[in-house]
C-alpha cells in the first residue's frame, strides 16, 4: 500500500514557539505581497501545546516583533513580573542574593506565562494567516530527493501491533513534500539526529550539553500568592559540583497558581544522582516548604534542554531545509530562558526560506532548496549577540570550585564585560560520557516522599495524562539488547531507573530469583528524550510514537 503524498511550498516540523513563528511570518509576508504560499505544520501533540512545558518566564521583544498589536490579539500574557528574589541554599538557610539591572535573573519587563496557554494562541495566529495546522501527526521520516537533499517528511503508519502486523485500523502515514523542510522539534529531536549525520552539520561545534527541567503546578493558600513574584536558587539540594537550581513564577491568572521547578544539568558524573527526587527534597527547604503545606499540586511534567550555547551550535542549513528554536539550541542558560530566542529563529529562518523561493535569479544545485542566508542572518541578530555574550557562564562551572566559580564568573565576565573576553571554554564533552563507575561513588539516600509537600514518581506521572497504546511497535528502542545488563547494570547501577523522570525503566528481579531483568514502560514516557541523552552506552534511541499520543499538558 502506498502512501499518499501532498505538496507544499514550506513544510514546518513542530508546533512550538519556533515552528509557529516560522509558519506566522512566511505566512505574514506572503499575504503582505500578494503571493501564495502554502505552509504546512504538523505537529505529533493530539493539540496544538500539548507537548510543551517551560517554566515559563518569557521576554516580549519577539512577541512584539511578530504581533505589534499582540495585546489586541488577545495575547495571554496576564502576569507581568513583579518581584524578582535570586537566593543561595544551604541545607538550613537562604542567602540572599542582590538582583539589579545587567544581571541575568533581572525580570522586570518580562511576563510569567503557562507557555502551552501562549503557543495555543499562537496556533490560533498562524491558523488565521492561513497556515494549515496538523496537530496529532508525527513527524517520522525524513524524505530525501535523488540527489540527497530534503524532499520532506513522512508522518508515521498507525494501526500496527507490536509484533509488526497491521491491525484493522491500519492506515500509512502520508507524506508532505516542500521546496524547503523547516525542522523545529525541539530539544533532541528524533529527525535533527538524523539530518546531523546525514549532512555533518555537528562537525565544527561542540557536542551539546543538556539539563533536565522538572516542573509542577500547585494552587497554594491565598497567602502564600503574590502574583509576578520570580524566585530562583542555586545551591542546595545539589553539591557544588552539579550545574542545576530552582525556578519559582507566581502566576495571576484568578487562581493562587505557582508553578515550581527544578533543573539539573546532565553533565553530572554521579549514577545516583536521581533528579526527580532532588526535586522533591527541594521543596523541603525551610524557606520553601510553607509555601505548598494546604496546598495542591496540579500539574507535573519534565523535559530536556539545551544548555551548550553558541559552542554547540550546528550548522543550521543544508539542501532542502533548516533547523530552528530548541532543536539546534538557542538557549540563554544564564537567563534560564530559550522562548525568544527560538521565536527569533524561527522568524529569522523564515525569511531566508522565504527569499530562497521566490528568489528569481536562483540557479540552485539541488532539486530541494538551501535557505544559506538563513545563518548569516542569525550571526547578525540579537540571538547571536546574547549567546556570545553568555558563552562561557555554563563551562565557568566546570572547575573544583564549581558552582561558587561559575557565579563568580557570570559576575564579572558576563554583568561587567558582556562576554567580550578573547576567550571561549569548553564543555568538555557529551554529557554521556560523564558518568563514573558506580563503584567510584556513593549512593545517595533520598527521604521519602510525605504526599503532602513531595510526592512518589508514578503518582507525579498520573498527573501528565500520558497515554500510548501498549500494543505497537516500541518507540524506545534498544540498539543491543544485551547492553542494559552487561554495561549499564554491571558498571554504572542502572542509571536509567534513576535519570528518567516518568518511570519508564527498571531492573526487575527475574522469576527465578537468580538476577535481574531489563524492563521498559514505555507507556509512562513523557517524551522528554533523557534518555536518549543520557544513556551511557547510547544505547537506547528514541523515536516519535503514533501521533498524538505521550503527555497531555494543559497549560505547562
Amino acid at each position: 500500500m502506498e502512501r499518499y503524498s501532498d505538496e507544499a511550498d514550506v513544510v514546518i516540523v513542530g508546533g512550538g514557539p519556533a515552528g509557529l513563528s516560522a509558519a506566522c511570518r512566511l505566512k505574514q509576508m506572503a499575504n503582505d505581497q500578494g503571493k501564495e504560499l502554502r505552509v504546512c505544520l504538523v505537529e505529533k501533540a493530539a493539540e496544538i501545546g500539548g507537548h510543551t512545558l517551560s517554566g515559563a518566564c518569557i521576554e516580549p521583544l519577539s512577541l512584539k516583533e511578530l504581533f505589534p498589536d499582540y495585546e489586541e490579539r488577545g495575547a495571554p500574557l496576564h502576569t507581568p513580573v513583579s518581584q524578582d528574589r535570586f537566593a543561595f541554599l544551604t541545607k538550613k538557610r537562604r542567602i540572599p542574593i542582590p538582583i539589579f539591572p545587567g544581571l541575568p535573573m533581572y525580570n522586570h519587563g518580562n511576563y510569567v506565562v503557562r507557555l502551552g496557554n501562549f503557543i495555543r494562541w499562537l496556533g490560533q495566529q498562524a491558523e488565521e494567516l492561513g497556515v494549515e495546522l496538523y496537530p496529532g501527526y508525527a513527524a517520522s521520516e525524513v524524505l530525501y530527493h535523488e540527489d540527497g537533499s530534503v524532499k520532506g517528511i513522512a508522518t508515521n503508519d498507525v494501526g500496527i501491533y507490536k509484533d509488526g502486523s497491521p491491525k484493522e485500523t491500519f492506515e500509512r502515514g502520508m507524506e508532505l513534500h516542500a521546496k524547503v523542510t523547516m525542522f523545529a522539534e525541539g530539544c533532541h529531536g528524533h529527525l535533527a539526529k538524523q539530518l546531523y549525520k546525514k549532512f555533518d552539520l555537528r562537525s565544527k561545534c561542540e557536542p551539546q550539553t543538556y539539563g533536565i527541567g522538572l516542573k509542577e503546578i500547585w494552587e497554594v493558600r491565598q497567602d502564600k500568592h503574590e502574583p509576578g513574584r520570580v524566585e530562583h536558587t542555586v545551591g542546595w539540594p545539589l553539591n557544588k559540583d552539579i550545574y542545576g537550581g530552582s525556578f519559582m513564577y507566581h502566576l495571576g491568572e484568578g487562581a493562587p497558581l505557582i508553578a515550581v521547578g527544578f533543573v539539573i544539568g546532565l553533565d553530572y558524573d554521579n549514577p545516583y544522582i536521581n533528579p526527580f527526587r532532588e526535586f522533591q527534597k527541594f521543596k523541603h527547604h525551610p524557606s520553601i516548604v510553607e509555601t505548598f503545606r494546604g496546598g495542591k499540586r496540579i500539574g507535573y511534567g519534565a523535559r530536556a534542554l539545551n544548555e551548550g550555547g553558541l559552542q554547540s551550535l550546528p550548522k543550521l542549513t543544508f539542501p532542502g531545509g533548516c533547523l530552528m528554536g530548541c532543536s539546534p539550541g538557542f538557549m540563554n542558560v544564564a537567563k534560564v530562558k530559550g522562548t525568544h530566542n527560538a521565536m527569533k529563529s524561527g522568524m529569522i529562518a523564515a525569511e531566508s526560506v522565504f527569499e530562497t523561493i521566490f528568489d528569481e535569479n536562483l540557479k540552485s544545485p539541488t532539486t530541494g532548496l538551501n535557505p544559506e542566508s538563513y545563518e548569516n542572518k542569525l550571526r547578525e541578530s540579537r540571538v547571536w549577540k546574547e549567546l556570545k555574550a553568555v558563552r562561557n557562564v555554563r563551562p565557568s562551572f566546570h572547575t573544583s570550585l564549581g558552582v561558587y566559580a561559575g557565579l563568580a564568573y557570570t559576575a564579572v565576565f558576563y554583568c561587567v564585560l558582556r562576554g567580550i573576553e578573547p576567550w571561549t571554554l569548553s564543555h568538555n564533552g557529551a554529557d554521556h560520557s560523564k558518568l563514573k563507575p558506580a563503584k567510584e561513588c556513593t549512593p545517595i539516600e533520598y527521604p521519602k516522599p510525605d504526599g503532602e509537600v513531595s510526592f512518589d514518581l508514578l503518582t507525579s506521572v498520573a498527573l501528565t495524562g500520558t497515554n500510548h497504546d501498549h500494543d505497537q511497535p516500541a518507540h524506545l528502542t534498544l540498539m543491543n539488547d544485551n547492553v542494559p545488563l552487561n554495561r549499564n547494570l554491571a558498571l554504572f547501577d542502572g542509571p536509567e531507573q534513576r535519570f528518567c523522570p516518568a518511570g519508564v525503566y527498571e531492573y526487575v528481579e527475574t522469576e527465578d530469583g537468580k538476577g535481574k531483568r531489563f524492563q521498559i514502560n514505555a507507556q509512562n514516557c513523557i517524551h522528554c528524550k533523557t534518555c536518549d541523552i543520557k544513556d551511557p552506552s547510547q544505547n537506547i534511541n528514541w523515536v516519535c510514537p503514533q501521533g498524538g499520543e505521550g503527555p497531555a499538558y494543559n497549560g505547562m
